[in-house]
């Protein structure tokens, strides 16, 4: 088994605590956190061993999950690569374009693997379609949620629509070709609300919608290709897959057919794929587990987080 230790111990962390405590493939050493109520709260609900330092955790371990604010994501993965030690990193996998380029040239050096939390790649419902995903031209996304002081310390495109943006580089296989967006900022004094408009070369369009100061919670993208119209509801775990083929010899009589203004006729059906009930978090650190045991390229490479935040950054820098 592989011994992991988990840096920070907030909601999220100690949702990683919860999982890996259980874990058949990682043996949890520890966690630290600067925060020491939490430590000794942590510690005496659950037992979880805790380190005085995160230096001393990293030492501990074979892998490093670090669950701690973005700012600190890039020195301690630092510390871990150069140990040796792989790491899983939650998004945004760094604060800055330059510290993710690092972190990837520096785990190819010291040959360690990383992943980064892209956590709707592990989604039941997009995984149950991403194989029906294969040239799509236009893409609508909404991730939608209600105010909540935590996260607020980033803009709305780093915090929510990182996601989709993840999403959509993993099924458009073509260079971006211009980015357009436009954020405002209501509550916080970052974007609470943002739009992007994403064109890739080979004519895919994109268009973003991310808020934090809705009244309803969304998250839901829609895929539009040739012959197909994929609808993924990522909060619902729900899909909606749409095709059209031409008409058969022998139709049924329940065929729903469609007739455009030349006289071709196509039929439209629909598929209901198999959604298996997984929890994502358990699955990307397992798979991460996985990757390192096989040395293999984990799901979520060090690239593709890098590569996220490089169009977030974009985005953002629309706004200016």
């Amino acid at each position: 088994m592989l011994k992991i230790g988990v840096l920070g111990a907030g909601h999220l962390g100690k949702i990683h605590l919860k999982i890996l405590a259980q874990s058949k493939s990682y043996e949890l050493v520890g966690f630290y956190d600067s925060d020491l109520l939490a430590v000794e709260k942590l510690k005496k609900d659950f037992l979880y061993p805790a380190f005085e330092s995160a230096e001393a955790l990293i030492q501990a371990v074979d892998v490093v999950d670090i669950v701690t604010p973005t700012p600190s994501h890039f020195e301690l993965a630092q510390k871990a690569i150069a140990l040796g030690k792989h790491v899983f990193i939650e998004k945004p996998i760094t604060h800055t374009d330059e510290e993710a380029s690092l972190l990837v040239t520096e785990a190819k050096a010291q040959g360690v693997l990383g992943q980064v939390g892209q956590v709707e790649r592990f989604n039941p419902a997009f995984k149950s379609v991403k194989e029906h995903i294969t040239e799509p031209m236009f893409i609508e996304t909404h991730r939608l949620a209600e105010f909540n002081p935590r996260g607020t310390d980033v803009s709305v495109v780093l915090d929510l629509m990182i996601h989709d943006i993840d999403i959509i580089l993993s099924v458009v296989k073509s260079p971006i070709k211009s980015i357009n967006a436009s954020g405002v900022a209501v509550i916080s004094d970052t974007p609470d609300i943002s739009n992007a408009r994403i064109v890739f070369e080979n004519g895919c369009v994109a268009n973003l919608t991310a808020s934090r100061i809705s009244l309803k919670k969304m998250r839901k993208s829609r895929f539009f290709q040739k012959n197909a119209y994929i609808a993924v509801d990522f909060l619902a775990k729900k899909v909606e897959v749409v095709k059209i083929k031409n008409v058969p010899e022998d139709i049924d009589e329940f065929a729903l057919i469609l007739q455009n203004a030349e006289g071709q006729k196509k039929q439209i059906y629909f598929e209901n794929p198999n959604i298996e009930d997984t929890n994502a978090i358990q699955e990307e650190l397992e798979t991460f587990a996985a990757a390192i045991a096989q040395q293999t390229t984990p799901i979520v490479p060090l690239e593709h987080g890098a590569a996220a935040l490089k169009v977030a950054h974009q985005i953002i820098r629309c706004f200016q």
